[in-house]
């Protein structure tokens, strides 16, 4: 499936609320990454020719935005693999005066306006490929 096809799989309204959040990623995104369908969501991987030894055969994943059932999810792995990231984002969050809604690597969200899309932006923007496989290789050591 597409990136498109997987869009338009989706109502109106939770379409335009996961575009919102794609344009956010899409512009921060540093170069390297690989924008795709995988897992039945919206992702952005390092691609296998870059980085091939994943434990799944697949990308390995930096970031994904998927629609559920009753609200959509941001996933966003730097975040999960850094506690200084984390506190970034928790920050961000509080200074905005938005609720974070998060389990350990997702954020939840019904409505794009739930988030505070610019330290979103800010931290997808901070984690080069290179970087991010070298924090994803470090996660794996532990």
């Amino acid at each position: 499936m597409t990136v498109a096809g997987y869009l338009a799989t989706l109502p109106p309204d939770r379409r335009a609320e996961v575009a919102k959040v794609r344009r956010v990623i899409r512009k921060h995104l540093p170069k390297g990454y690989k924008e795709g369908v995988e897992w039945g969501m919206i992702s952005y991987g390092v691609p296998l020719r870059v980085y091939p030894d994943t434990y799944n055969g697949k990308p390995l994943c930096y970031a994904a935005i998927a629609a559920q059932k009753g609200y959509s999810s941001l996933y966003l792995m730097s975040v999960y693999a850094s506690a200084a990231l984390t506190a970034e984002l928790k920050a961000g969050f509080k200074k905005a005066g938005k609720k974070l809604n998060m389990g350990k690597s997702c954020i939840r969200f019904r409505r794009a306006e739930e988030l505070d899309l610019d330290t979103i932006g800010r931290i997808v923007g901070k984690v080069p490929p290179a970087k991010y496989v070298a924090l994803a290789e470090a996660a794996r050591r532990r």
